[in-house]
């Protein structure tokens, strides 16, 4: 007998050689996810964060014809003098909706207000700041100004047959308003995806009952709720499925059929209780199922039928940094929009960080602006995976690479601020 024993590779280890690259898992991910197919029209007041199917162009010029940027004075520059003052008479007023009927001639000007049409006969505005008001109601106005000057032209914003919002776009409000300055009501987007989840274990008990030795309250199921609640996606809350392969293939299975996306926390190690990556692999497929990061290094990514499969870890801090990472953007493809990678800031570090290389590592941080308005971050203590309150208490991760050895204090870092929604 061997006096010594040979482990295989665990979370315990900086470097777990069965293990994929967090850049070769999202690759994975984005190469495997289809966007959904179905499209709906809807009012563009309900496409606020729908994924835009076609894309639009504008049926005219906005703004349609020339109009002021200023409350001020329409004139014809060739009336003023090459230098010094001119006195101009003022023969009427153009407002907003309702314009100048007649045309200035040549020593004339027209009182004019924002988004007023540019009267016949005149091509600047000089803001009323700009000139005065003489004793006998004349407008004086120096030599110093240009022709187009204050003047939104023609097609400025938005030209005819422009192509003003492309397909695949998540809609945001801008583009809202953008549809509505086009004078379109309705808009075709894809349809929300459907996402379906669950917990797995035996030890799981749900909100509300009595809690006996040995088991634990569902936490994950709520967060997981929580982030998909900001997404535009339809949830299909499947409840805690107990630790037996029967139960596991059935739940997967009737997930199939409902759902775009199935997500489960836990379940997805190597011990003994942990069912989800032998039913998987009998009812579907399966691309990866552990990724060099930390926390959340068990993820299982594949395939039931038309439906995709994400398999996060138990641990609820793994579950939410593996939902950040992974999650967010297979939606984003699922949706029909392009895979955004989270923006990473740099920020100094108050505090020494101990890390081993061979992973990436996630830690969560409190970041805040210093006197000099840089970000500066500190971690919001232990960093344990089950310790959901250094989620609770932090505002970002901090991002340390593979290569990364420790970080001293003072040492800048990036930092990848929280971002739930898509």
């Amino acid at each position: 007998m061997d006096d010594k024993i040979t482990p295989d590779p665990s979370c315990a280890d900086p470097f777990d050689p069965n293990s994929i690259s967090l850049a070769e898992a999202l690759e994975r991910i984005e190469q495997r996810v289809l966007p959904v197919h179905a499209c709906e029209r809807l009012p563009i007041r309900e496409c606020l964060d729908r994924v835009n199917n076609e894309a639009v162009k504008s049926p005219h010029n906005v703004p349609p014809r020339p109009n002021s940027a200023m409350d001020g004075f329409a004139i014809s520059i060739d009336s003023l003098a090459a230098s010094g003052i001119t006195e101009l008479e003022q023969i009427g007023t153009a407002y907003a909706g309702k314009p100048y009927e007649g045309s200035c001639a040549r020593g004339q000007c027209v009182s004019i207000m924002t988004g007023a049409l540019i009267p016949e006969g005149t091509d600047a505005v000089i803001m009323q700041e700009q000139a005065e008001i003489g004793d006998s109601g004349e407008v004086r106005i120096d030599s110093d100004h240009r022709v187009g000057e204050n003047i939104r032209d023609a097609g400025e914003d938005i030209e005819q047959g422009a192509t003003v919002i492309e397909a695949g776009v998540r809609l945001n409000p801008a583009d809202l308003g953008v549809l509505a300055s086009l004078g379109l009501s309705q808009l075709q987007v894809k349809r929300k995806p459907v996402v379906a989840f669950f917990s797995t274990g035996d030890e799981l008990v749900s909100v509300g009952e009595p809690l006996e030795p040995g088991k634990i309250y569902d936490s994950n199921r709520y967060s997981l709720h929580g982030m998909l609640s900001r997404m535009a996606v339809d949830i299909i809350d499947l409840g805690v499925v107990r630790d037996d392969l029967e139960s596991m293939r059935e739940v997967l299975t009737r997930a199939s059929t409902q759902a775009d996306l199935i997500i489960s926390t836990g379940g997805v190690s190597v011990g003994e209780a942990d069912y989800i990556k032998p039913a998987l692999e009998e009812l579907g497929t399966t691309e990866f199922w552990k990724i060099a990061i930390k926390p959340g290094r068990p993820l299982t990514f594949g395939q039931i039928g038309a439906s995709i499969f994400m398999g996060l870890p138990g641990n609820p801090v793994a579950v939410m940094v593996t939902f950040s990472q992974f999650v967010l953007p297979a939606i984003d493809v699922l949706s029909g929009a392009s895979m955004r990678r989270p923006a990473l800031f740099r920020a100094r570090a108050l505090e020494a960080l101990r890390k081993k290389p061979g992973r990436y590592e996630f830690q969560r941080g409190i970041a805040t602006l210093d006197e000099n308005n840089q970000w500066q971050v500190a971690r919001t203590g232990k960093q344990g995976s089950g310790i959901l309150t250094s989620m609770s208490r932090a505002n970002c991760f901090i991002v340390l690479p593979d290569e990364n050895t420790g970080v001293a204090a003072g040492d800048e870092v990036d930092i990848q601020f929280f971002d739930w929604s898509r």
